[in-house]
């Protein structure tokens, strides 16, 4: 019983001794290592555009654009500009 005890122990030492060297580690590698990039702010022109399927409104930069005989037009989803592209087809 002892023994057994005494392995525990000793594995639990070890892996003590692990963490604390990971932890040390880790630590200077925070402090020499250069800090994450962080990225841009999204630049919002403040447009709104009017989608030809279902009227709504979004911001022009995350519409999807479709340019037919020179004029653009801007749809919410790939489902409208599909709808649009099938209706002008069958006008055509």
């Amino acid at each position: 019983m002892l023994n057994g005890f005494m392995k525990l122990i000793f594995y639990a030492v070890w892996a003590y001794i692990f963490y604390a060297v990971y932890r040390f580690v880790r630590n200077i590698w925070r402090k020499i290592a250069p800090p994450p990039a962080k990225p841009e702010p999204r630049r919002v022109s403040g447009v709104m555009v009017q989608d030809e399927v279902c009227r709504t409104y979004l911001p022009k930069e995350d519409a999807l654009r479709e340019t037919i005989g020179g004029k653009e037009f801007f749809f919410c989803s790939k489902e409208c500009r599909r709808k649009f592209l099938e209706e002008s087809k069958k006008s055509r």
